[in-house]
Formats: C-alpha cells, sequence, structure tokens
C-alpha cells in the first residue's frame, strides 16, 4: 500500500470512526440513567455493563448491542495499531513509550468491553469489566506491598482525570480535531458541550483516584470497584452536583461523536501494510 505512514488505512479509519459513536452511546447511556436517578425520575447508577444492559432492553436490542461491540472492537483494533505501529510518531524515548502503551492498555480494555457486549446480546452471562476490577484490586492487596501499588495507580489516575480538566479548558479542543471546520458547519455550541463532557470525565477520574486512595488505606479491595462505586460517591455531594456530572457524561457523549466526524484518525497505512 501506497502513502504516508500517517495515511489513514480506510478500513480501520472507518473502525475507529465506529468505535467514537459506541463510546458516545455507552457514556450518553450511563449519563442518562444516572441523571434520571438523580432527578428521582427512575434510573440508576451504573457502569459499562449496566449501560449495555439497558441498551439490551430496547427494541432490537441485542442489534444494538452486536453494533456496539463492532465499534468497541474497531477503537480497540484502532488504538492497538496507535502503540504498536506508532503512526503518531511518538518514539520510542520513556515519554513516548508510556504514551503508547496507554493506547495499547485502552485498546485491550475496549476490546473486552466488545467481548462483553457480543456475550451479552448472544444472552450468556457476563460480570464485564467491574467484576474484574473487583479480581485486579483484590490480586493488587494481595501481593507485596500491594497497598503502595493501588496508591500509585491512584496517583496516576487522579493525574490523569487533572489533566482533563485542564485539557477542556485549554486552547484547544484536541490537536486532531479542526475547531473551525467544527464551527463553520455545527456552530460553536457543540465544542462547548465537548469541553463541559472532557471536564466532567476529569472529575468522574479524580474522584475515583480518590477512592483508590482510600482502598489503599483501608485494605479494602471492594471499595472502588467500577464506575458505578465513583458515581455513587458524587450522589453523596448532594442532588445537583450528581446532576451536573451526569449531564457532563451525556456531554463527553455527545464530544465522542464530534470525534466520530471530525476527529483526524492516524492509522499507519504504510506499517499495516
Amino acid at each position: 500500500m501506497n502513502g504516508r505512514a500517517s495515511d489513514p488505512a480506510p478500513w480501520i479509519e472507518m473502525l475507529a470512526r465506529a468505535g467514537f459513536v459506541a463510546k458516545g452511546l455507552l457514556y450518553a447511556t450511563i449519563g442518562i440513567l444516572a441523571g434520571c436517578a438523580g432527578l428521582g425520575r427512575g434510573g440508576e447508577t451504573t457502569d459499562t455493563r449496566g449501560a449495555m444492559t439497558t441498551l439490551l432492553a430496547l427494541p432490537l436490542g441485542s442489534a444494538v448491542l452486536i453494533g456496539l461491540a463492532i465499534g468497541l472492537f474497531g477503537y480497540g483494533v484502532w488504538r492497538l495499531v496507535e502503540g504498536i505501529a506508532d503512526p503518531e510518531r511518538r518514539g520510542t524515548d520513556a515519554k513516548g513509550m508510556a504514551v503508547r502503551a496507554s493506547f495499547v492498555a485502552r485498546g485491550l480494555i475496549h476490546l473486552a468491553l466488545a467481548f462483553s457486549a457480543v456475550k451479552l446480546a448472544l444472552g450468556r452471562s457476563s460480570s464485564g469489566l467491574s467484576g474484574q476490577g473487583a479480581h485486579a484490586m483484590a490480586t493488587a492487596f494481595r501481593i507485596p506491598e500491594g497497598d503502595w501499588v493501588v496508591t500509585a495507580i491512584a496517583v496516576a489516575v487522579g493525574g490523569y482525570g487533572i489533566y482533563q480538566i485542564y485539557r477542556a479548558f485549554g486552547p484547544r479542543l484536541h490537536r486532531d480535531v479542526n475547531e473551525h471546520e467544527v464551527e463553520h458547519e455545527t456552530g460553536g455550541w457543540l465544542i462547548v458541550v465537548s469541553r463541559i463532557g472532557i471536564a466532567a470525565r476529569g472529575i468522574v477520574f479524580v474522584a475515583f483516584a480518590w477512592l483508590l486512595f482510600r482502598a489503599s488505606r483501608e485494605h479494602d479491595p471492594g471499595r472502588a470497584d467500577s464506575l458505578r462505586d465513583v458515581l455513587d460517591a458524587l450522589a453523596r455531594l448532594g442532588r445537583w452536583p450528581f446532576v451536573a456530572t451526569a449531564i457532563g457524561l451525556i456531554a463527553y457523549g455527545v464530544y465522542q461523536l464530534l470525534s466520530a466526524r471530525y476527529r483526524t484518525i492516524r492509522t499507519g497505512a504504510r506499517a499495516l501494510g
């Protein structure tokens, strides 16, 4: 295949954009359920598996979940390619390898989510990532100095959350999103909503880091199993802060849809053959 190393391979670009749509649907569903719970109109605090279960209950829910799984699979493959083929030229120094490792980790997480979606669509029991998270936490506490390992993870997660909040108010939404194109086609409201969503997700990461830190200090692996635990903790701050967070998660879902339409996808066509 000819072309520059950063040219998108059409098949993987299509899968990546489908992945952003799938992520948008998941975040929006989680946010809607949490918002309804906060307003006393049904709903619940839930995680990705809970969102998938809700989607499964819709008309043609199995087909919706299969489509979701395809999108999540595509996103996972794209992230793996980013980490391994390095189309963005992150390099092999410490910083570059750390970023590429994060891409690979995100890829594996979304492949696991895709597998969970398929199992649910086929009517098979699936504990999802929440069950895997609980198992991973319990395992971490069993290793020597496991408390400090969890503390280090909490610091990393909290740092990432703070970075997300900073990025929400930074001069650019994302280096691979042409804001002028977005504003020309949709107006500035989509950029504003996306920034709110990024900030809300950052707050969720900071809250998760705090739960991880408390779990490490209290040696309690059940304190921070999943996104549901984070939302439950935020709900204790009060009704309106919780509803605002839920709206923010819906806004982050909108940002994922913006990414599906406007983000530049680099896949390294030459590296893919």
